[in-house]
């Protein structure tokens, strides 16, 4: 029987992470080795050896721990139910931007190294963390696709769905806490923005046509390549 973790064991692992994911966001991942990682973390080579065999581990681990958070808000915003009418739609869907934008605050070291440093990753590591980012996308297009039926029934749900991503990937690029505009306030402006120019898009009958899909291509529509948070298809 394996031995349960010490809870000190967790924390220096935890910590380990947190310093990691600074290091690689700065520095980039190929430039960051065992060495520059435990200077980093305030440990000796030999304790970081003793929690990771080696950097790719610790990127997996600083990765896939900060995506299976953006799972976790999704299912917490979403609850037991999908969204049953477009009006309901439009209120998950503004608490969904609002945690995101919030944990993107927090997170903005792992944030960079999910979006930058994932594909550096061998595939049996790689493939576990690609796919927790679609399972994000895929919520956030089922949202869309309750917000405006007439989307759902195109080739556009998708692409519609990354440029919401486009919109709040890098808010913490430019929006500072400090500012006149807080993350909270932030919240409901893109969800008003995005919400007006999604009903918009299904207005226009012509990209409606263009973009129609047939029946049988509906059917596999969840079979397709989903696109992970940073664009890259399956």
């Amino acid at each position: 029987m394996a031995r349960k973790r010490s809870e000190s064991f967790e924390q220096q692992r935890s910590e380990i992470l947190e310093k990691a994911a600074m290091l690689f966001a700065e520095a980039g991942f190929h430039a960051a080795s065992m060495a520059s990682l435990a200077q980093a973390c305030g440990v000796s080579k030999a304790l970081l050896y003793h929690y990771y065999q080696d950097k790719e581990h610790i990127l997996f681990d600083v990765a896939l721990s900060y995506v299976e958070r953006l799972v976790a808000i999704v299912e917490e915003s979403l609850g037991s139910e999908p969204p049953a009418s477009p009006a309901q739609a439009g209120v998950v869907l503004e608490r969904l931007i609002a945690r995101f934008l919030e944990e993107y605050r927090h997170s903005q070291y792992r944030h960079i190294v999910l979006v930058q440093d994932v594909k550096h990753l061998p595939e049996p590591l790689r493939e576990p963390v690609l796919e927790k980012q679609r399972q994000v996308v895929r919520a956030f297009a089922g949202v869309l696709a309750a917000l405006e039926p007439e989307l759902a029934a195109t080739a556009l749900l998708k692409p519609v769905t990354m440029v919401l991503f486009g919109m709040i990937n890098w808010t913490f690029t430019w929006l500072r806490p400090d500012g006149p505009l807080s993350y909270e306030a932030m919240a409901p402006i893109v969800t008003t923005m995005f919400v007006a120019g999604v009903h918009a898009l299904a207005k226009r009958e012509d990209l409606m046509q263009r973009f129609a899909m047939a029946p049988e291509r509906l059917r596999g529509t969840d079979e397709a390549a989903v696109p992970t948070l940073q664009g890259e298809r399956g």
